[in-house]
């Protein structure tokens, strides 16, 4: 069967006079785009800029909503209700929207940032909940949740009740034995050598999985695969991805494409 894979990367993540990945050079080896939405990063001009930056090269627009943490950068972990949960994110995506509205560009998908995905790829419940109330809010977005054994479960539960759910891997980024991503206070989880993190990529598509930090074999099917915005190597990491998979004959396709209405 032919193998079909989304790039996406994290974007518009610059602030005022601070500028933060090379947006630029990047939106030209990807296919969809996960855009800041000024509670961890970003602020209107860099949103309107990026919007229309993705619009310029046929890139499937996503909102990238986090924690309210512009010191932090969405890294770190909230104690919020529910409730705040659901507000949060739907005043984020409800920003981002105004833009895309502005361009008449449709919302691709709703990727959560940082803290926040990290917190709901283990609390499945919340997360469903999440996806069930903001797509009433937005119609029927692709939400994104990590490539794990709970996520593949997840993401059947969601088609069951007619929801979109897109799995995740990074290869950029360590991870545990038990599939989930290395936290990225200790040292040299994030890699940064372009080779072989395109090289992590292609397994991860051919080979349905990828070893952990210590060496175990992970398996993961995904639809997406994520180049971190504030990673250096990024866009030398995508350019070598790109490459490798047309050597492969693997299709890059946006997630609209792939997860279809």
């Amino acid at each position: 069967m032919a193998k079909v894979i989304d790039i996406n990367c994290d974007m518009g993540e610059s602030f005022g006079a601070y500028t933060l990945g090379r947006d630029e050079e990047a939106v030209r080896y990807i296919t969809s785009a996960s855009i800041a939405c000024g509670f961890h990063a970003s602020e209107p001009l860099v949103m309107d800029r990026t919007v229309r930056l993705c619009r310029d090269h046929h890139i499937g627009i996503g909102a990238h909503p986090g924690f309210p943490d512009l010191m932090g950068f969405g890294r770190r972990y909230m104690d919020i209700s529910p409730a705040e949960l659901n507000a949060y994110v739907v005043y984020q995506v409800g920003a981002l929207r105004g833009f895309l509205s502005l361009y008449d560009l449709p919302l691709q998908h709703i990727k959560l940032h940082g803290a926040l995905y990290n917190d709901l790829v283990t609390n499945t419940d919340l997360f469903l909940d999440l996806v069930r109330q903001v797509s009433r809010a937005f119609g029927d977005p692709v939400f994104l949740t990590l490539g794990t054994k709970r996520g593949s479960e997840l993401a059947a539960q969601a088609r069951r009740e007619g929801l979109r759910i897109a799995l995740e891997a990074f290869p950029d980024r360590q991870y545990t034995d038990e599939g989930e991503l290395v936290p990225r206070k200790q040292a040299g989880v994030v890699l940064n050598d372009p080779e072989l993190i395109a090289k992590r990529a292609v397994a991860m598509v051919l080979e349905n999985g990828f070893q952990s930090v210590n060496g175990r074999w992970i398996d993961v099917a995904v639809h997406t695969l994520c180049i971190h915005g504030d990673n250096p190597v990024s866009v030398a990491a995508a350019r070598l991805m790109v490459e490798y998979f047309a050597r492969e004959g693997i299709t890059i396709r946006s997630l609209g494409e792939i997860i279809p209405r």
